[in-house]
């Protein structure tokens, strides 16, 4: 069978992959230490669960719009208006099944071939995946450990071209757990002041913070008109596996936005959408005490990597993840990943899975129990005792 030439610029995750491999391990009988996958290790709320179950009982078995129920749009209008500090019309926001679709239909109702696309690097994968595959030019803007992986907006601006259509900004960001503070999302709205780039602002892990308020450039007076805020259920409410997610962004766009839903999903699921309200409405508690375990856990994390001979490790600000710098050990990340897989019993991804600038370091994701991350440090530390120095 031939396939389109496009098919040979779609990336995919290797979080997957490495998942996948790490299963087949399992298999065979080996104990495998998993810290590869992004997504809480607790259970969805039981009155979330529960409302998704009324829902089926009372007959939500059906199509629904294809932006979303109306009454979930109005919550999430809510919801962003609380939130952000902006008015938004429930006719603003597009729900899909799961974050990424708004990702790729972002990206393909605004750039095509001769555009360019800037986004962060080490970012999340699918971000180059969807601009090289609508045949736009991915412009990454590194994120530097010495500036706790966040962005040089000098740099960002120095990309930039006439050409630019879209920056991708991620804050709290996946892999790094850096966070874009005030003074930095501000120095951008300056900078792109005078020009028509538009940005989409990932923020699904804005309720995964840790020591600073989370801020969104959609706040910015005048950047809502110009902004995609990109959030979603799975991370906040622990719900992954329930797929939902949503935009909110200009009228106009969504009703674009809203087409690609009619040419690709049809619709969200009808009883996640109405759990999706529940979770909205809810008590906040549960979410706040996930994300203290969260904190503690980060805490814990991160001093056990830095007892490590060879590896050093900041402290990210937000999501779940940290992102030893291992350059010390070897270059050659995606090898060292591996060895520490098949030696050590440990799933955790190389850098490079999530770019370039990705090199010399490894992603782990703390979305574990203590027990778990201090046995995976305590594996990793004997299997690199029979690991080579690499000059």
């Amino acid at each position: 069978m031939r396939l389109a030439q496009r098919m040979s610029n779609l990336g995919t995750e290797t979080a997957f992959e490495v998942l996948a491999r790490a299963k087949g391990l399992e298999a065979q009988g080996r104990d495998i230490v998993h810290l590869e996958i992004g997504e809480p290790d607790f259970n969805t709320h039981e009155d979330i669960v529960e409302a998704a179950v009324g829902a089926l009982r009372d007959g939500h078995h059906h199509y629904t719009p294809s932006a979303g129920i109306l009454p979930l749009r109005q919550a999430i209008a809510r919801e962003i208006s609380e939130t952000r500090q902006i008015a938004v019309d429930p006719d603003e926001v597009v729900v899909t099944p799961g974050a990424k679709p708004i990702i790729f239909f972002s990206i393909l109702a605004l750039a095509q071939k001769g555009d360019e696309v800037i986004y962060p690097d080490p970012g999340f994968p699918i971000y180059e995946s969807m601009i090289r595959y609508v045949g736009a030019r991915p412009v990454p803007v590194p994120l530097r450990e010495e500036l706790d992986f966040r962005m040089d907006i000098q740099e960002l601006v120095d990309l930039s071209s006439p050409r630019t259509r879209l920056i991708i900004l991620n804050s709290p960001n996946n892999p790094t757990g850096s966070v874009l503070n005030r003074g930095d999302i501000a120095a951008i709205v300056d900078a792109f002041a005078d020009s028509d780039v538009c940005f989409l602002s990932d923020e699904v892990y804005n309720r995964i913070i840790y020591d600073e308020p989370h801020v969104s450039i959609a706040s910015f007076p005048g950047m809502k008109e110009r902004t995609i805020l990109l959030d979603g259920f799975s991370k906040t409410y622990a719900m992954t596996g329930w797929r939902m997610g949503y935009g909110v962004m200009p009228k106009e766009l969504a009703g674009h936005v809203t087409k690609l839903m009619v040419n690709s999903n049809s619709c969200t699921a009808a009883f996640t959408q109405m759990a999706g309200i529940q979770a909205l409405q809810q008590d906040p508690k549960p979410v706040h005490e996930m994300v203290k375990i969260f904190q503690t856990r980060r805490d814990r994390i991160v001093d056990l990597l830095n007892s490590v001979e060879g590896v050093s490790c900041r402290q990210p600000k937000g999501a779940f993840y940290v992102f030893p710098n291992t350059r010390a050990l070897s270059e050659d990340s995606p090898k060292l990943a591996d060895f520490l897989l098949q030696e050590g019993g440990i799933a955790l991804l190389s850098g490079t899975s999530f770019g370039t600038m990705g090199q010399g370091y490894l992603r782990l994701s703390y979305a574990t129990s203590l027990e778990m991350l201090e046995k995976g440090v305590r594996r990793m530390k004997a299997a690199l005792a029979k690991w080579p120095a690499v000059v």
